[in-house]
């Protein structure tokens, strides 16, 4: 069960307490804290955007939580067949798991699109929310089904879409915001919209602009982690073209 919030805790004790609680892995009370923060420092009058650090935790926290419910959720959904014989149980135990999601994924979008979306005004930032909203339609869409797997697949597109649009206009192409974007959004189109000419259109774009820049990046912690995303987008690439039958990228 997770820990009541007090009302009275300032923004620091937020962040402190879901810091420390993402220390204990007790991620659903890191997510409590950091709601507690959001709303309490974007509804005031003086409100402002959330620090690097502090979205950041916002971000493994929400992602640490639902991560365990996808693979469950995955996990018995690849082997649901060979529950022949205890089908209602199977059924009523992943509708929980699906609840659970649903549940997760509603609250980290009702904090995107009231609160954090509107109050961003930093270009990083903008495309950084962006990106989750997307993300976070995108985990609802695995397990949705119907009307509800179309709007989830429609929405997830159109926060990609605006998230791009400022990213390419606006930020660097060595910076790990826009490079997560342009992982996820081309990995989005090649798995779900099956559109493979443009997600390797897309992710070697971002990798060439990326590479040809990335001696002028300073930060080094920022170097680090467009590095990594940098790999993936390679891997991805030449694993596509693989699948493409077509000659790998040589990077």
């Amino acid at each position: 069960m997770a820990i009541a919030v007090p009302e009275n805790m300032s923004r620091y004790e937020c962040f402190y307490m879901a810091k420390l609680a993402q220390q204990a892995n007790r991620y659903k009370d890191s997510v409590n804290f950091m709601e507690k923060l959001i709303i309490g420092s974007t509804s005031s009058s003086s409100g402002s955007e959330l620090t690097i650090e502090e979205r950041n935790l916002l971000s493994t926290a929400t992602k640490k939580e639902i991560d365990s419910l996808r693979a469950a959720w995955q996990a018995l959904s690849s082997t649901e067949q060979n529950h022949n014989n205890h089908v209602a149980l199977v059924t009523d135990y992943k509708s929980k798991i699906e609840s659970e999601l649903s549940r997760i994924c509603n609250r980290v979008l009702n904090l995107l699109e009231k609160h954090l979306i509107p109050s961003a005004y930093e270009s990083e930032s903008k495309v950084f929310y962006l990106k989750m909203k997307g993300d976070y339609y995108r985990y609802m869409m695995e397990f949705k089904v119907g009307t509800e797997k179309t709007e989830a697949v429609e929405n997830t597109i159109m926060a990609y879409k605006a998230a791009e649009e400022i990213a390419v206009s606006e930020l660097s192409p060595t910076l790990p915001t826009r490079l997560g974007l342009a992982l996820n959004f081309s990995v989005f189109c090649y798995e779900i919209e099956c559109e493979s000419e443009k997600a390797c259109s897309m992710a070697r774009e971002a990798y060439e602009e990326a590479m040809a820049k990335l001696g002028s990046l300073g930060n080094k912690s920022y170097k680090e982690t467009s590095l990594l995303i940098l790999q993936l987008m390679r891997d991805n690439l030449n694993l596509w073209a693989s699948d493409m039958e077509i000659t790998s990228y040589s990077y």
